[in-house]
């Protein structure tokens, strides 16, 4: 195939084992676009922020280990909080068991099979996070992958992992949405300034794990390709359900549980695989850390806590695969991060942003790790998606209280 597409632009910053890495996977079997986006920086052997179409084969590895990773957003309509309490009823509302009362083996099932809203009917599910899971389409292929798999070899107690955060970047974050600046888009969700907006960033846990374990590096075509293919679309539904239940949490600390306190809402995938149309003909398009921007759709780029994510329309521009960054990347490695920072800044310090916002996370090591600094600047990122025609702003979100437990 051609050289791969690099989305760039003045001010962002790549590195040459980044760039390195998506140009070796402009060589697998099978591929005929690669993209890297402006936040690409290098993974374990495979970047992270590139999409990638094939034609007959799929490569789980350039999905990786977080299988269905991405973000749910919720717009309410509540624009005042205290702080103090706040952070009081966000460390409550995440201490507080949600589906210990739900059969395990059930669990599992139904949000393998319907996803979010595979937890409408269960007994012993909390009647609110009903009501928010019956909002969820019940048609299993209207979350964009096909029909799940057989669960069965899956089936290892991860639905105890439903409704925790996890990990390295993911996070669960009140923001308070600024200038809109795209007024119809913005009104498909009931966007309005200074709002709060509850938004979740996490996957399937250790689910994801266990499906990069199980397919490795191979290639694949034919039985094996639809067979992941299965098990991949069961991991995303199972993370869309993870993203659902954080959001409750967060709605229920926000006290906007009621019908009336949300507006809108939406959930996006930026780890996975799409059969979509590359140069007028069927493709997979493999995305790992890239977002899903087709022509008209909401889509998000994700910050720092020291800077605002940015809720965008996407155009569906072909150069990019109708992609955009799933977030500003890092600049820093996490070991990098934890060496120079706890030289910087003191603990008190990093439990603050300089947007003055909160960060809930009794973790000191991973409070540095995941600081800003370890992160490119947002702001070239968006410039460069605008100047690539890759997407457009709607709005900024401003964190005000970010929880990493």
């Amino acid at each position: 195939m051609s050289e791969p597409v690099l989305i760039s632009g003045p001010g962002v910053w790549m590195e040459s084992e980044a760039t390195r890495q998506l140009a070796a996977v402009a060589q697998l079997e099978g591929c005929v676009h690669a993209a890297g986006m402006p936040d690409l920086h290098p993974g374990r052997g495979f970047p992270i922020g590139a999409v990638v179409a094939t034609r007959g084969v799929v490569h789980p590895h350039l999905v990786g280990g977080d299988a269905g990773c991405g973000v749910r957003i919720v717009v309410t309509s509540v624009d005042k909080v205290s702080p103090d309490r706040l952070e009081r009823r966000l460390r409550a509302a995440f201490d507080e068991p949600v589906l210990d009362a739900v059969d395990p083996a059930a669990l599992f099932e139904a949000v393998w099979q319907f996803g979010a809203h595979g937890l409408a009917e269960l007994p012993g599910v909390p009647a609110d996070l009903r009501r928010l899971a019956r909002t969820e389409s019940e048609a299993p292929a209207s979350d964009g992958v096909g029909p799940s798999a057989d669960a069965a070899p899956y089936r290892q107690g991860f639905e105890g992992s439903l409704g925790t955060i996890g990990g390295g970047n993911h996070f669960a974050e009140i923001a308070r949405v600024g200038p809109v600046l795209d007024d119809e888009a913005g009104a498909a969700i009931g966007l309005a300034r200074g709002a709060l907006v509850v938004l979740a960033h996490s996957g399937s846990r250790g689910l994801g794990a266990a499906l990069a374990a199980a397919w490795a590096t191979r290639v694949l075509g034919g039985a094996n390709r639809d067979q992941y293919l299965g098990e991949l679309a069961g991991a995303c539904r199972f993370a869309r359900a993870n993203r659902l239940v954080l959001v409750y949490r967060l709605l229920g600390a926000l006290g906007a549980l009621g019908d009336h306190t949300r507006r809108g809402s939406f959930d996006i995938s930026h780890n996975d695989v799409r059969s979509e149309s590359v140069a007028g003909a069927p493709a997979w398009v493999h995305r790992k850390g890239a977002a899903p921007a087709p022509a008209g759709a909401l889509t998000v780029v994700l910050g720092s806590r020291g800077a605002p994510s940015w809720i965008m329309k996407g155009t569906g521009a072909a150069a990019g695969l109708a992609s955009v960054a799933h977030g500003a990347g890092r600049r820093m490695t996490r070991s990098e991060a934890v060496d120079k920072l706890k030289q910087r800044y003191r603990r008190s310090e990093v439990a603050r942003s300089a947007l003055g916002s909160r960060v809930i996370c009794d973790d000191k090591i991973l409070l540095f790790e995941e600081h800003p600094d370890a992160y490119k600047a947002i702001e070239p990122v968006i410039c460069a998606l605008e100047a690539h025609h890759q997407a457009t702003r709607v709005a900024p979100l401003t964190p005000i209280a970010t929880v990493k437990l």
